[in-house]
């Protein structure tokens, strides 16, 4: 399942190894999803990282671009 989540501490990118801070924006995704991670483990990517894995894209929304963890 994917989650699209804000940091409220120091949380590490599973992909980068970048520290993210309050407020940035955060996917956390499970294993099932067919990421290859441990059984049960949640995988935090950053922003950047979730995007270069395509887990992540702007779609325009009322005229707008936003950027959503949100499947096309």
């Amino acid at each position: 399942m994917r989650r699209g989540c804000i940091a409220i501490g120091e949380v590490r990118c599973d992909g980068c190894g970048r520290i993210m801070r309050h407020p940035e924006r955060y996917l956390a995704i499970n294993e099932a999803d067919g990421v290859e991670a441990e059984e049960g483990k949640v995988l935090r990517y950053c922003k950047e990282c979730s995007q270069s894995k395509g887990y992540a894209h702007y779609e325009e929304e009322k005229g707008e671009w936003v950027f959503t963890f949100f499947p096309k």
